[in-house]
């Protein structure tokens, strides 16, 4: 018998992702985002219209009943203002948490980022025991840590458990963010390879990030005390270097692979000229993107990879399929 779940922000890549899939199993579904997405209601989805920023007050009895929220609603900008990355990353969550805790929701499966614990070195094949940073370059990855904390806090034995999975670069059928936009600036001139290019990463295919947002609630559900509380890494457990991996999607693309490149320290000083002329203009009341900020340069030049073991044995997650398959799946379908 389908059971009845909640996911925050349904409208984005993984909500909806992940909405499809608990229908597909029979599940009940209800989104709640900013705004209407009839290809939720045509998927079956009841969708629902709400400001999880604001406060609980309006929504929070539709949470009533459900066995599970899945919170993939945040701010994912590179650039803008804090006010609206706090509002909708930690206000946000902190309205979800609340909404549960008034609805006596038991389970709450948080969509976090790697980006919580990058301090700008190389990070290779570490674990969930690294500490959060002292200082951020981007308020994205501040506001994210800060909301995963809060949501770990909040697991308690008894009412409601919580766990936060962190999947890094997250890319498949259905991407409208990652891939487009590494494309969109490649066929615009504006990609340029940032340091030598011998960077590796994690990347994470949709229907992985799905099936362990699923693994995560399923253990809350059976097993709380295994996972509850706990943050986890999730991507394919198969680094690749970053820049080949991009000119790979570039050619599956029809795009000219990337030639041209940047030191990583010229790099550093334009984008802090870029995010000092960004700063000025809002002063103003312009709002521009900087082509580079500090954070992205660091996300394109250092290695970030990490140990998915916790995720493997806690939550019995287990990525489907290499990198290689991914990509040969997603131009397929694409197709």
């Amino acid at each position: 018998m389908g059971r009845r779940y909640v996911v925050t922000g349904g409208g984005g890549f993984v909500g909806k992702a992940l909405a499809a899939a608990l229908i597909r199993s029979g599940h009940e579904v209800i989104s709640i985002s900013r705004k209407a997405y009839p290809e939720l209601k045509a998927l079956g989805v009841t969708s629902l219209q709400g400001d999880i920023g604001s406060n609980v007050d309006g929504w929070w009895q539709s949470l009533r009943g459900c066995h599970g929220v899945f919170h993939t609603a945040a701010n994912v900008e590179m650039w803008g203002r804090y006010a609206g990355f706090y509002r909708t990353n930690v206000t946000g969550t902190r309205n979800v948490i609340e909404a549960c805790r008034r609805a006596g929701v038991p389970n709450l499966v948080f969509t976090s980022s790697p980006s919580v614990i990058h301090d700008g070195s190389d990070l290779k094949g570490i674990d969930e025991s690294y500490p959060y940073p002292r200082h951020y370059d981007a308020f994205y990855p501040e506001t994210k840590a800060q909301a995963e904390r809060e949501v770990l806090a909040a697991d308690s034995p008894g009412a409601l458990r919580t766990v936060a999975l962190r999947p890094h670069l997250i890319w498949g059928p259905g991407d409208t963010h990652l891939v487009p936009t590494i494309v969109a600036r490649a066929q615009a001139g504006r990609l340029r390879r940032i340091g030598d290019g011998s960077n590796v990463v994690d990347v994470t295919y949709i229907d992985d990030c799905v099936n362990a947002h699923l693994c995560a609630m399923r253990t809350l559900e059976t097993a709380p005390d295994r996972a509850g509380g706990k943050p986890y890494f999730i991507s394919q457990g198969d680094p690749v270097n970053m820049w080949g991996w991009i000119d790979d999607v570039l050619r599956r693309q029809g795009v000219p692979r990337v030639t041209s490149s940047l030191p990583t320290c010229l790099a550093k000083a334009i984008a802090l000229v870029m995010e000092g002329v960004a700063r000025t203009l809002l002063l103003f009341g312009i709002e521009i993107q900087p082509l580079l900020t500090r954070f992205l340069v660091s996300e394109m030049s250092t290695s970030h990879f990490f140990s998915i073991e916790n995720a493997r044995r806690d939550l019995g997650y287990s990525p489907s399929r290499s990198v290689a398959q991914a990509l040969d799946d997603t131009f397929s379908r694409a197709a």
